[in-house]
């Protein structure tokens, strides 16, 4: 296990260093994955930038390894749709780094690749291209799955690790015209409260962390930016994301599973510990109290 530590109680964000940790961040090209790749990294932790766009994956790569005190960064190309890609990511991580410790489940298709797709002939889902439909499904829910499940051991072997999957609000779960989309973040919310039980006594925790509202990414399309703007409402800086990112990835928050944090609702005013129970949102599935 890597001996990288935090203060017991921490009383600003910048106490957090990553140093020894190596973290895996999927679809860290560009949008919200890059802004989080980019804050673990100038943490101090090593960070395997994965994206499919392998070239765009190596600018940022290569752009975060050269910020101020920085961990090291390494970019790799790839579909988390394919398992064998995935086998592969997690292994060049630990051949490269000597392990891993964090994954952030971020990569993702939106309501966009719906839109674009040839037979689609609108976003209600029975006018929706099944393919395209299927895509997103794939993307979303069952590489969101593969990532995990050949992280998962490794992470356990060590005895510590952070499983963090990117999910979205309840509102856009629910709101008509928005699925697959809606329904993949409400599977990966399921994926989150199962993951935490399974991995109770490995050390590894596995929380949902969201924006609290769409953020200003290129993730957005034109039509859902007029949506936006028509109802007043603002898109929120993709930073949201790292505070909570950072505390999730201390030892501070070694006891926090099956969590769900909102990055608007963090107040960095606050010490991390007591933000961290402002950003703290019920889970959109309630958890049983027994099987």
């Amino acid at each position: 296990m890597s001996d990288s530590t935090t203060p017991a109680t921490l009383q600003t964000l910048a106490e957090i260093s990553l140093a020894g940790r190596v973290a895996l961040v999927t679809g860290a090209a560009r949008g919200l994955g890059r802004v989080m790749a980019f804050a673990l990294c100038r943490a101090g932790a090593d960070v395997v930038f994965l994206d499919m766009d392998g070239d765009e994956a190596n600018v940022a790569a290569h752009a975060a390894a050269g910020q101020d005190g920085a961990g090291r960064a390494l970019a790799l190309a790839g579909d988390i749709r394919d398992l064998a890609a995935c086998r592969a990511a997690v292994a060049q991580t630990v051949e490269a780094f000597g392990g891993l410790d964090i994954l952030v489940n971020n990569a993702a298709l939106g309501p966009t690749h719906i839109e674009r797709a040839p037979a689609t002939r609108s976003y209600l889902f029975h006018e929706a291209d099944p393919q395209a439909w299927a895509d997103v499904i794939a993307v979303n829910v069952t590489g969101t799955f593969f990532m995990a499940h050949c992280a998962a051991p490794v992470m356990a072997e060590r005895g510590w690790g952070r499983i963090i999957n990117i999910t979205t609000s309840l509102a856009t779960m629910q709101r008509g015209g928005n699925s697959p989309y809606g329904v993949t973040k409400a599977a990966i919310e399921a994926e989150t409260l199962i993951w935490a039980r399974d991995l109770a006594s490995t050390g590894v925790t596995v929380n949902s962390l969201i924006p609290g509202g769409a953020a200003d990414t290129d993730f957005v399309s034109a039509r859902g930016r007029a949506a936006i703007a028509a109802t007043g409402r603002v898109l929120l800086a993709p930073d949201v994301m790292i505070a909570p990112l950072l505390w999730l990835c201390s030892r501070e928050a070694d006891a926090v599973t099956g969590a769900r944090y909102v990055g608007k609702l963090w107040n960095e005013a606050l010490p991390p510990t007591e933000a961290a129970r402002h950003a703290l949102e019920p889970p959109v599935l309630r958890p049983a109290d027994r099987d």
